[in-house]
C-alpha cells in the first residue's frame, strides 16, 4: 500500500449465479458451489490523489471454481473508454486493491483470491441503475450484457422488496436485492439467469466503507 488517498461515491448493479438470498452475503457457501459474477458501477464523485474520477464507469467480471475465499479465481476489468490515461491508471490501482488497506474494500479482498487477471478492456459502457426501484442495465458491446429487476411474488406477481443491511461490510452499508440475467462473451463465458442481483449506493475509500 502507498500513501495515496482515494475515495469514490458510486451506484452499483451486481448479478451473480447464487439464488436470490446469496449465501456469500451471510458468510455461507455459494448456492451451487462456485461463484460467477458481473458488477457494474458508475462513479458520481471520486478521486485518486489529484486525479478526478467523476462520472466514469467500470465493470468487474469474476469467476471462482469454489467459494470466493478458497481462491483460484479469474477476473477481468472493463474501464470506461472516456477515461484519460491518468484516470485509467488510477481506477486500475483501486480495482486491483492497490493503495488500499488490507481487507478494507471488496476490491482489495477479491484481489487476494485471484490467480488470473486478464488484460484490462477499455470500451464504451452503457449503464443505468435505479437503486430504490431495483432495476439496472449493463451493456459493453461484444463483452457483456445484463439486466436487473425486482423479485416477484410467485402467487400475486407483486414486486417483493428485501434489503441487506451490513454494518461492518467491505462493499456497502445497505443493498436492495432483486434478480438478474447476464451473459459474458469475453474474456471468458458466463451465463446467469434469474439469479441474485443487488443494487446499492457505494461510498469507499482506501480505508473501507465510509459511514
Amino acid at each position: 500500500m502507498t500513501d495515496v488517498k482515494w475515495t469514490i461515491k458510486a451506484r452499483e448493479f451486481v448479478n451473480c449465479n447464487c439464488s436470490y438470498g446469496c449465501p456469500c452475503q451471510f458468510n455461507g457457501l455459494p448456492t451451487y458451489g462456485n461463484c460467477e459474477a458481473v458488477a457494474g458501477m458508475q462513479i458520481e464523485t471520486g478521486q485518486h490523489g489529484a486525479t478526478k474520477l467523476d462520472g466514469l464507469k467500470f465493470v468487474g467480471i469474476f469467476r471462482w471454481p469454489g467459494a470466493i475465499h478458497e481462491g483460484n479465481g479469474e477476473a477481468a476489468v472493463v474501464i470506461d473508454e472516456r477515461a484519460t490515461q491518468a484516470q485509467r491508471e488510477a481506477l486500475l490501482r483501486i480495482l486491483t486493491g492497490q493503495d488500499t488497506e488490507p481487507g478494507a474494500t471488496i476490491f482489495q479482498v477479491f484481489s487476494t483470491t485471484l490467480v488470473k487477471v486478464h488484460e484490462p478492456i477499455f470500451a464504451p459502457i452503457e449503464f443505468t441503475v435505479d437503486v430504490d426501484g431495483r432495476t439496472g442495465r449493463l451493456v459493453v458491446p461484444g463483452v457483456t450484457e445484463g439486466r436487473g429487476e425486482p423479485i416477484k411474488n410467485p402467487v400475486t406477481g407483486a414486486e417483493h422488496r428485501v434489503r441487506i443491511d451490513m454494518p461492518a461490510g467491505f462493499e456497502y452499508s445497505l443493498a436492495e436485492i432483486g434478480r438478474g440475467w447476464t451473459t459474458v462473451q469475453r474474456p471468458f463465458p458466463i451465463t446467469l439467469a434469474d439469479s441474485y442481483a443487488q443494487f446499492a449506493d457505494i461510498h469507499l475509500s482506501q480505508s473501507g466503507v465510509v459511514r
